[in-house]
């Protein structure tokens, strides 16, 4: 049984669904309009507990999953979504030690997705204040231990990749085709490029420059994500449902 600690990260939700991300500190408070509830009541509790505010309001308390933590943490650049976060990984084919040049790091939802499967990660971006982000978040989630697995360099990936025998490349930048020549130099034969994109007309001029290189396999697809009610004999698709986000692409380096 694994009990909660001071400096770990609770998911409170109440009984209409909400959920509150709460960092437990000793002698901590989380405060809504239905009260108080002290960190001292999940400190050394178990995970699923539940407790009540000052004014009897219940909240359940749980370990954030990595898609709850990346929708509830701080962030600066827009994240990419749950619902795309596993497709990448799946893409890409990231496996434990692998090692993954990731470009424009943004917040660092796709960065801990790819340290938590096990890659070894080298981040690229160019601003310093997302750079200190990214890695906070992932240290946060994943805890210290991760910093062996991860690193983030203050720099332009347009301008070139340093490393070399890279096993993949993930891009989430607006103009990938642009690192299409660095890739070709900087992955294995067999390695795999992939890249997150939220317009078709991006989508073309990196399919174009995919096809003057040596990548090959290259596709391209998008994640649609529908959810169910279900309440008794009441069983229909939601009306509201999570469409286009990005289109996702990806293509393996073949021999010269």
């Amino acid at each position: 049984m694994r009990e909660f600690r001071e400096g770990e990260r609770a998911l409170l939700f109440d009984a209409k669904g909400r959920q509150y991300l709460v960092t437990l500190a000793e002698g901590g408070e989380f405060h809504t309009h239905a009260g108080v509830v002290p960190h001292a009541l999940l400190i050394g509790a178990a995970e699923g507990i539940t407790v009540r505010s000052t004014a009897g309001a219940r909240y359940t308390a749980v370990r954030p999953t990595l898609a709850q933590f990346v929708l509830k943490m701080p962030r600066g650049a827009q994240v990419i979504y749950p619902k795309d976060l596993g497709p990448l990984l799946v893409l890409a084919d990231v496996f434990p030690g692998a090692r993954v040049l990731e470009a424009g790091v943004g917040s660092g939802a796709l960065s801990m997705t790819l340290v938590r499967a096990g890659a070894d990660v080298v981040g690229y971006e160019t601003r310093a204040d997302f750079a200190v982000r990214a890695r906070r978040n992932v240290l946060t989630f994943l805890g210290d231990d991760a910093a062996a697995r991860f690193r983030v360099e203050e720099r332009d990936v347009y301008a070139g990749i340093d490393e070399t025998e890279l096993d993949r490349v993930v891009l989430d930048l607006p103009e990938p085709w642009r690192v299409v020549k660095h890739a070709e130099a900087a992955l294995r034969p067999g390695g795999i490029l992939v890249a997150y994109l939220p317009t078709v007309g991006q989508v073309a001029q990196l399919r174009d420059a995919l096809d003057d290189s040596r990548f090959g396999m290259a596709e391209t697809m998008e994640v649609l994500q529908r959810t169910w009610h279900v309440e008794g004999q009441s069983v229909r698709p939601d009306h509201r449902m999570v469409g286009h986000t990005g289109f996702l692409t990806h293509a393996r380096l073949l021999g010269a």
